[in-house]
């Protein structure tokens, strides 16, 4: 089953909150990818939000994933293979 799911910023939180986890949101991302679980990912340019459609067999299973990212989604796949 296809599931979208939207990325929503979390207010109040500050970058340098997030930025040391980068790194791992994007590995982990990017495992999804390779698992064929997340399908596509659109980001706009203006706002740091992303839309992502994942395969999973409901949205139960679909919330699971997303629950184990160490972030919210994020286009950051240049820092696993970057310095």
């Amino acid at each position: 089953m296809k599931i979208l799911a939207m990325e929503v910023e979390a207010e109040g939180v500050k970058a340098e909150q997030f930025t040391p986890h980068l790194k791992a949101e994007a590995r982990h991302v990017w495992e999804l990818y390779q698992r064929g679980v997340l399908r596509e990912s659109y980001f706009r340019a203006d706002r740091l939000e992303a839309i992502l459609i994942l395969e999973c067999e409901d949205a139960k299973v679909a919330r699971q994933t997303l629950d184990s990212l160490p972030l919210v989604p994020y286009p950051g796949f240049a820092r696993l293979f970057g310095d």
